[in-house]
């Protein structure tokens, strides 16, 4: 199956971690080749997936659309921009890294947006998955940046607070018609051992999300080795696959089918 695959949750719930290990499981799959964009204005999926980047989609904006840009006559700002827009592409081993950049400049975020979405469109069938890590919180949604994806993962924390906002990002996605084709929760386990919740508020929150329709459709567990590569400052790329994360991981994308 290939399609496209986006990353949601509010601050601090590990959605780019999770954007790289899917990212990671599909290399390691050889389900290649990925695209993975960074929509997150605080960008840091390159350093999740081990690379750097020189450039982002809104340093492109900016640089054209702004007043004295040099731009070779008879040529629109849009269809140099777009041309531009294929050296902000990061090569590296299985993937190409895609970075949206900044909220804040001389340049309109908004048609950054419309240029981004232009693109994704045009390159997607290039690659056979697309990996979208989006901006925290609900904004990403309005901007309407998520649009048209297969696949929308929603990740939380074990918390009840963590829970009711992957609901609400859940409720706004559907009240605005993104396109979005299947929705799923996924709780991060990540920040520290856990067990599974066994009855309780955390419990009936989750049946309340999946009677919405959010449902559960897997943990990424408390992974040590997760925790020694971000002290190294290293990528994910290069963690083992029986590790708990992977091993969390690729049972959820085996669910799906991805």
């Amino acid at each position: 199956m290939s399609g496209k695959i986006a990353i949601a949750g509010k601050g601090g719930t590990g959605k780019t971690t999770l954007a790289a290990l899917i990212t990671s499981h599909l290399v390691q799959g050889g389900k290649t080749p990925i695209l993975a964009v960074d929509a997150d204005p605080n960008a840091n999926l390159n350093e999740a997936l081990g690379v750097e980047y020189h450039t982002t989609v809104v340093d492109t904006v900016d640089q054209i659309m702004g007043d004295g840009a040099a731009v070779p006559a008879g040529v629109p700002k849009r269809q140099l921009v777009e041309y531009q827009m294929h050296d902000a592409l990061v090569e590296s081993r299985g993937f190409d890294l895609l970075v949206m950049g900044r909220t804040e400049g001389p340049g309109c975020y908004c048609h950054a947006n419309d240029l981004l979405r232009g693109f994704l469109e045009k390159l997607g069938g290039a690659y056979a998955h697309v990996v979208m890590d989006n901006e925290a919180g609900l904004e990403h949604l309005s901007r309407r940046t998520t649009r048209n994806v297969d696949l929308l993962l929603i990740s939380a924390n074990p918390t009840v607070t963590a829970l009711r906002s992957a609901g609400r990002i859940n409720d706004i996605a559907r009240q605005l018609k993104l396109g979005i084709g299947r929705c799923y929760l996924v709780l991060n386990r990540l920040n520290g051992p856990a067990e599974p919740p066994a009855g309780g508020a955390l419990a009936a929150e989750l049946n309340r999300l999946e009677e919405a329709g959010l449902p559960l459709l897997g943990e990424v567990p408390y992974d040590s080795q997760v925790l020694a590569h971000s002290m190294a400052a290293r990528g994910l790329l290069d963690l083992p696959a029986d590790s708990a994360a992977m091993t969390g991981v690729r049972a959820m994308m085996v669910e799906l089918e991805v």
